[in-house]
């Protein structure tokens, strides 16, 4: 089972999600800007994605991050909370199969956990 936090205004997110559907694989929609992660989840997802540092999730040209001050000094548990209260600042779109993710940017690299 394959879950993606997905916005369809994205391009990027909606080709993603066209792979996934395309390959049969049985697929969860969550519309992560209507239904907001929680920092447990976002964390758990930095962990998904293999990354050391939320900032590499972080969706660093949104108005949002300018308007909220966020830069390379900001503590990750700041980066954390921000994110969770603007999910527009978290990178997408996210897919997880199991313990695993990516970033679908590009589109292609799904495939991995296809």
């Amino acid at each position: 089972m394959i879950t993606i936090w997905h916005n369809p205004r994205c391009s990027k997110s909606r080709q993603t999600l066209a792979l996934i559907e395309q390959s049969g694989t049985e697929v969860t929609i969550r519309r992560y800007l209507d239904d907001a992660p929680t920092e447990a989840e976002i964390d758990a997802a930095r962990r998904a994605l293999g990354l050391s540092s939320l900032r590499d999730m972080l969706r660093k040209g949104e108005k949002a991050c300018k308007e909220l001050g966020l830069n390379s000094e900001t503590p990750e548990t700041a980066l954390l909370s921000a994110m969770a209260q603007n999910p527009v600042l978290i990178e997408r779109p996210i897919v997880f199969s199991g313990n695993r993710a990516v970033i679908g940017r590009p589109p292609e690299a799904v495939q991995d956990l296809l």
